[in-house]
């Protein structure tokens, strides 16, 4: 594995992984909302590689959004509004430094973001938003897309400094009637 991934640990990158290479027999694009600065987005770009796959990413590139009150933990107290950000051309560059295809990438909140944004049919799809509203919303977006047999991700599942994530995954689970696969800080949602 030519890239190290400083905001997934080494178990849940595997498994990540293993997850995106079991929906490559899946019909469907791979997306990921909220890349920050690729690290997963080059792992899971090198499994589609000479796919016939497409990787789309979404980021604001603005780094998070300001807090909601589904959001408070006292652990949280570095994510505020403007972290993580990183540009949408250092993104792109750590592609072409990869020798990987770039991907599709849309700078934007995702809540801007409108269903022709996104593929037709989605096999893949990890979600990175940190945040309840992001998360939230990433859900409501990709919901319709994912195919039979496809798999969502949900990274910062149970961190604590993170409460949004499970309160915004809880509710589209019991909204949508599916069952959940928790590994690690991660929720996996088999479609």
């Amino acid at each position: 594995m030519p890239w190290k991934n400083d905001q997934v640990s080494e178990l849940e990158t595997s498994k990540i992984l293993e997850l995106a290479k079991d929906c490559l027999k899946t019909n469907g694009d791979y997306v990921e909302l909220g890349c920050y600065k690729g690290d997963t987005s080059l792992l899971i770009a090198d499994v589609v590689r000479d796919s016939g796959k497409r990787l789309w990413i979404y980021d604001s590139f603005e780094g998070l959004p300001e807090k909601t009150l589904e959001d408070t933990s006292e652990l949280g107290q570095d994510f505020q509004k403007g972290v993580l950000n990183v540009t949408k051309r250092e993104v792109k560059e750590r592609f072409l430094r990869a020798g990987l295809p770039v991907p599709v990438i849309k700078k934007a909140w995702f809540n801007e973001l409108k269903d022709a944004d996104l593929p037709e049919k989605i096999a893949f799809a990890f979600l990175d938003g940190d945040l309840y509203e992001s998360i939230k919303v990433s859900l409501e977006l990709i919901e319709k897309k994912m195919v039979l047999g496809g798999i969502v991700i949900v990274h910062d599942y149970k961190n604590p400094a993170l409460p949004g994530v499970d309160k915004a995954v809880n509710e589209w689970l019991i909204k949508n009637n599916k069952k959940l696969k928790s590994f690690q800080s991660m929720a996996v949602v088999v479609i």
